[in-house]
């Protein structure tokens, strides 16, 4: 049988557009070559039984159809798709038509979104369709069951890869972690997904690493953290963002002994105002804000203190709750005021794990362990596209270079 595969050209770029546009498309190009090939082996698969006396298989690829050119929502891809060849008798032969790709096809909308559009239609086969005609427009039919099948085991090798690949080199200047529960269908009970994302030294965030766990254990979190050192991470970052029920934060000093802790001010501020009424809660939550949103640390402290004393008498496990990461909950004023608004919560891992959760409520949950870590690997991928930059990235090399800031401006020396 001929072994000839799918082949996708990105047309070159007209002068003057930016390489993230390429790279974009070269997501797209990929997406599509690998939808492709699984959908011609799934109907070449899907006549096997066809032979000849000899046993010779009557429905088999046969070199490739000539290039053609597909305007996608980033651009122009050129693709070169399999030739299916049907050596039965006229009357009994079938012609391959490509639902993805089909003959017609010259334009289509955004390509690189067809992942999270599957999965947050639930990877099912009856949803195909819909997310499909998003996609390539109304005549699309969907996918095969097994086509996905072929697909999402490509998609799990992709995470496999992924999560083995080779961390030399790298810096993170900021890291921040989280751990997310979802249902597991088909093997019972909830399962725990730890994520840590990083700020890369020009100030791009990155994912950095997904691995299943418990939230609370310290083994798990240090066996994250002893896993992205080996894989050549061993510079520690300057600053460590998470919410403070995370087993996180015993693990990393064990592995990143300098690294500095902030915790989330939207998980503490949800904590604490759970220890109070409801009744009292819209004043205490304003009071909350002064703290944190406050110019200087010396006015933080003071807004502190004026909470403390404020609740302390009725609600002492409130105040308690917010006194005990006083240090890590101030910690952002000793760096760039730039940087702030990244620094005090974990809205950066949050913001992208709405797309997940969409994802899980329609399917009511996924189906097995490594389903649900490559749903989230896929859908973190696909959004890291749209991540901007952190504010002030120029501001990135003082922090690396140990440059003191005071309440987010720079130290200024004596003269």
């Amino acid at each position: 049988m001929d072994s000839c595969t799918t082949e996708t050209r990105i047309v070159p770029l007209p002068s003057g557009q930016d390489v993230l546009t390429a790279v974009l498309r070269q997501g797209a190009q990929k997406l599509l070559t690998q939808a492709i090939d699984a959908e011609v082996a799934d109907w070449i698969d899907g006549h096997e039984s066809c032979r000849d006396e000899q046993g010779h298989r009557q429905v088999v690829r046969n070199g490739s159809l000539p290039r053609r050119t597909i305007t996608t929502g980033i651009g122009a891809v050129e693709v070169q798709q399999p030739r299916v060849h049907d050596r039965r008798p006229h009357g009994e032969r079938e012609k391959f038509s490509s639902v993805i790709l089909p003959p017609y096809l010259r334009k289509t909308k955004s390509v690189e979104e067809l992942i999270p559009w599957l999965y947050h239609k639930g990877v099912s086969t009856g949803d195909f369709s819909e997310a499909l005609a998003a996609l390539l427009g109304p005549e699309a039919k969907g996918l095969s069951a097994s086509t996905v099948t072929r697909l999402k085991g490509i998609w799990e090798q992709e995470y496999q890869d992924w999560s083995k690949r080779s961390l030399a080199g790298k810096q993170y200047v900021y890291v921040w972690a989280d751990g997310v529960h979802f249902n597991i269908r088909l093997e019972g009970g909830r399962q725990c997904i730890l994520v840590l994302m990083g700020a890369s030294a020009d100030g791009k965030k990155e994912l950095i690493a997904i691995q299943d766990g418990q939230r609370e254990s310290e083994q798990s979190w240090k066996e994250l953290l002893l896993d992205v050192q080996a894989r050549g991470l061993t510079i520690d970052p300057a600053l460590a963002v998470g919410d403070g029920a995370l087993g996180f934060w015993k693990a990393l000093p064990q592995v990143f002994a300098t690294t500095r802790t902030q915790r989330c001010w939207v998980h503490k501020t949800a904590n604490v105002l759970d220890k109070l009424p409801k009744s009292v809660q819209p004043k205490a939550k304003e009071m909350l804000h002064a703290i944190y949103l406050a110019p200087s640390r010396a006015e933080a402290e003071k807004a502190f203190d004026l909470f403390v004393r404020t609740y302390e008498a009725k609600y002492p496990k409130a105040t308690e709750c917010l006194a005990k990461d006083r240090t890590a909950l101030l910690a952002f004023y000793d760096f760039p005021a730039e940087h702030w608004l990244h620094l005090r919560s974990t809205n950066v891992i949050e913001s992208v794990f709405a797309t997940v959760r969409l994802r899980t409520d329609k399917t009511k949950g996924t189906g097995t362990r490594i389903a649900c870590l490559t749903m989230v690997y896929k859908l973190m991928e696909s959004a890291s596209r749209r991540w901007r930059a952190l504010n002030g990235s120029d501001l990135l090399g003082d922090v690396i270079a140990g440059v003191v800031f005071i309440d987010g401006e720079k130290r200024e020396h004596a003269a």
